[in-house]
């Protein structure tokens, strides 16, 4: 990541970021929530975003939405959190999914919010860094949004192709390396 100087650019997108961490604000405090391990629970997220309990889909937006809000992650495991109880869930990639993007341009500079599919919101930037990892295999590019707790989410096919329409050349212009800018901050797509 590449730092673009820009003055102001806080002020220039202080709305969108209020709006966004205001929804963070109806978020359980779970960082603070640290009961012993009540045991596993058959609860897995797929790397689609899709929930399921004893392999069964959940289909309540709510009950996801609910989930998401009491899911931490420590070390390399995911838990759902009360201030009583932990229970270990199973995660195939990331917790989360993103579903949407939308490109915000003011006075020059760039804004990249982004929706997961249990409704958070997300401005990419310094504090919500974007990369991309290729599969060795494949070649295919696996793009990630870290959306909270060290927690990320896998970007959709369609958002990642949205990305790579408004890709541009980054600072280093001899590489030619191409990606997106939010709030002063330069992602490489490859």
């Amino acid at each position: 990541m590449t730092e673009h100087k820009t003055p102001s650019l806080d002020s220039l997108f202080a709305d969108l970021l209020a709006s966004v961490e205001a929804g963070s604000d109806r978020l359980p405090p779970v960082a603070r929530w640290n009961p012993p391990l009540s045991g596993d629970i058959d609860i897995r997220i797929a790397r689609n975003g899709d929930w399921f309990h004893e392999v069964a889909p959940i289909h309540r937006e709510g009950l996801k939405r609910l989930f998401s809000s009491i899911l931490k992650r420590e070390g390399g495991d995911y838990y759902l959190v009360t201030p009583a109880e932990k229970w270990r869930i199973e995660v195939d990639d990331v917790p989360f999914f993103v579903t949407g993007v939308e490109r915000v341009v003011r006075d020059g500079q760039e804004a990249l919010l982004f929706e997961t599919a249990t409704g958070e919101r997300v401005v990419a930037g310094q504090a919500h860094p974007l990369r991309v990892v290729i599969d060795p295999e494949s070649g295919e590019p696996a793009p990630y949004l870290l959306v909270r707790d060290g927690m990320e989410g896998l970007l959709a096919r369609g958002v990642f192709y949205q990305l790579a329409d408004w890709a541009c050349g980054g600072p280093e212009k001899k590489q030619a390396v191409q990606g997106v800018y939010s709030l002063g901050v330069f992602f490489p797509l490859e």
